[in-house]
């Protein structure tokens, strides 16, 4: 890593980081970068770092493939709503070379790991020569393909905290196609129960494709917690992510209809978590 750090020092803007290269071989293709020098981290053992402890949580290196991240069992077992978003990302093919930390690093608004990261309250850690610091993901994203990662950091990999228990979470997209697709709206729900009653006591709610950025729905989140999920307030959490979004309008889909898929995904991913999780049968939604 030292070697890779002292490259990123001396080349700075000149120098891309080759981790997957499925995003940075296409930008080189048509000529939206033209880096001098490739700076190639795929065999750099902190950066392939794969461990889950009980208390820290998860921790995945920059440079693991989505393959290997999808095999890990403790990943399909404790955190499930990671691997319902990363089952999702790409072709077979794409995911054996392609890293989480590339998806995050090329900071597309669409990414399908981000609003799961980001209901994960991931940190990111990066490391330069003689610093390493953490960065919460919510503040890593500061606008389309721009990362706060500075042109001599590196990123080293994404800490993700232990899931509370009970808690339960889903990610939906909606694209044009049934795979190999862009998202159009991606919405990520995750919701902490009261294990006494099954209230919720608190949600996270994560939209992807709506903004400049990957973002929390803060205003729709703060009608779940600490109250029964019924349908009446599943709606109301979901007409506020509506009215939270940034959507634009492009070739793909109308700012208007963007703001009604999120809200149906919401409510979409509220219901399915809710209905994972310790809800009561006289609250239980269908």
């Amino acid at each position: 890593m030292e070697e890779a750090l002292s490259l990123l020092a001396s080349h700075r803007e000149n120098a891309k980081i080759l981790a997957g290269g499925t995003d940075l071989a296409v930008q080189m293709k048509y000529g939206r970068t033209q880096p001098a020098v490739l700076v190639d981290v795929k065999k750099v053992p902190e950066l392939n770092r794969l461990e889950s402890d009980c208390e820290k949580g998860l921790f995945i290196g920059a440079a693991v493939p989505v393959t290997r991240l999808l095999s890990f069992p403790v990943v399909f077992s404790d955190y499930a709503l990671l691997y319902e978003a990363c089952s999702l990302i790409g072709s077979f093919q794409l995911r054996s070379r392609a890293t989480i930390g590339g998806n995050i690093c090329n900071a597309a608004p669409s990414a399908d790991s981000a609003p799961v990261l980001l209901c994960l309250e991931a940190r990111a850690i990066a490391a330069k020569t003689g610093k390493v610091r953490t960065i919460p993901l919510r503040d890593f994203f500061v606008g389309p393909g721009k990362t706060q990662l500075s042109p001599e950091e590196l990123l080293v990999g994404i800490e993700i905290p232990a899931p509370p228990k009970p808690s339960s979470g889903a990610y939906l997209r909606h694209i044009p196609r049934q795979d190999m697709d862009i998202a159009v709206v991606g919405v990520s729900s995750f919701l902490v129960f009261d294990p006494a009653g099954g209230r919720c006591l608190g949600a996270r709610i994560a939209l992807g494709a709506v903004a400049p950025t990957p973002m929390r729905a803060a205003a729709a989140e703060s009608v779940l917690g600490g109250r029964s999920l019924t349908k009446e307030i599943i709606d109301e959490a979901a007409q506020r992510a509506a009215a939270e979004a940034q959507p634009i309008s492009d070739v793909r889909g109308s700012a208007s209809y963007r703001r009604e898929i999120v809200r149906v995904l919401t409510r979409r991913t509220l219901e399915k978590a809710a209905d994972a999780g310790m809800v009561g049968p006289k609250e239980r939604v269908s």
